[in-house]
């Protein structure tokens, strides 16, 4: 890979290619990334930094931490929620944090093209993906975690919209490897309907930014819905020139949350707000490349104190959806992504007595 993500005036090649050197120096000897020195990983922010890894052309280190994934994956297709220096701190299953192995397998394939790697990750992806199946319940939408006690109850919007986006991501690498899954095709259908129709399914917390533009950055929402839902709560989120809140009842802006959201506006078209946010958020790089989580606006104070990982990695797959530069730049508009089985559950549910 010759070409490496960068934008005139705001993010060059040379301050991704930083930004990535950045989180590659918090990777430990396991291949783990943790969020920041010293402090803890979990399998999705992990995944998301190993990407942006792959984006900046440094495979060795991605390779590594996707390594760490294979070799951590519990039988059962799991990971714990939280590690810290390979001692496990939650045990706990995080049906959102497991499947995003399968968007971090995808995008390296679509970036490298190697089908060894495709192929040597399959059994991973796949017992991943028929985990979080498991928890899947009649009506589409798919529990949160499971934990020694038993499977949640509850379904969070943010989670379960980035859940469709993984099986859509999990499909396409198995129509890679020729494994066909007809059972995930149904699954992120159900899945893909909850999330567009039936949004009483999920536990409220409108309160954080991602509930607001996940349903969109996942795919479940596109064209003028995904437009209205955008719309609808700009204002409770955007703060002008400085990214948006992460919470809608605090002076806090997050960077991560920020380049998420331009990556949901660049899926739907909406480029030059795109590229007005990731502007935005800039004030969080630090001289050697890594980006403060978050500022409290109201006093000019970064907070929490932290630097952390995935906050660049989102910058660099940010920049990359912008650009175009690789192969894997359009993962989040879902090119190529197969939509599953679609149709009108409602009746089946209603059938069912349900």
């Amino acid at each position: 890979m010759s070409e490496i993500p960068g934008i005139p005036g705001v993010f060059t090649p040379e301050q991704c290619l930083q930004t990535a050197e950045s989180i590659a120096a918090i990777q430990e000897a396991s291949g783990a990334i943790p969020w920041s020195e010293g402090g803890h990983t979990d399998p999705w922010d992990h995944i998301e930094n190993a990407m942006a890894l792959t984006v900046a052309g440094l495979l060795e280190p991605a390779r590594a931490a996707f390594e760490w994934s294979r070799r951590t994956q519990r039988p059962d297709g799991t990971w714990p929620i939280q590690v810290r220096n390979g001692v496990i701190e939650d045990p706990n299953s995080d049906s959102n944090f497991c499947a995003y192995v399968a968007t971090g397998v995808w995008h390296h394939v679509l970036v490298t093209g190697d089908r060894r790697f495709a192929e040597a990750m399959w059994p991973v992806v796949a017992k991943a993906i028929d985990f979080v199946l498991e928890l899947q319940f009649s009506t589409g939408e798919i529990a949160w975690a499971r934990s020694p006690s038993g499977i949640s109850e509850e379904a969070l919007l943010t989670g379960c919209a980035s859940i469709h986006h993984s099986i859509r991501c999990a499909l396409a690498l198995a129509d890679f490897i020729e494994a066909s899954q007809p059972e995930w095709e149904v699954a992120v259908g159900r899945l893909g309907h909850a999330i567009a129709e039936h949004p009483e399914s999920f536990v409220v917390k409108d309160r954080w930014s991602m509930e607001w533009y996940y349903p969109v950055l996942g795919g479940a929402l596109r064209g003028s819905r995904a437009r209205a839902r955008i719309d609808e709560r700009w204002d409770d989120f955007v703060v002008p020139g400085l990214g948006i809140r992460c919470v809608d009842d605090r002076p806090w802006v997050t960077g991560a949350e920020t380049c998420e959201l331009v990556m949901a506006l660049e899926a739907i078209g909406d480029r030059t707000r795109a590229h007005e946010q990731f502007a935005a958020m800039h004030h969080l790089r630090e001289d050697d490349g890594s980006y403060w989580t978050g500022l409290v606006y109201a006093d000019g104070k970064r907070w929490p104190v932290e630097r952390t990982t995935w906050t660049g990695a989102a910058v660099i797959l940010a920049a990359d959806a912008l650009t175009s530069t690789t192969a894997g730049a359009g993962i989040f508009r879902g090119t190529g992504l197969p939509r599953g089985l679609e149709g009108d559950y409602d009746c089946e549910c209603a059938a069912s007595g349900r």
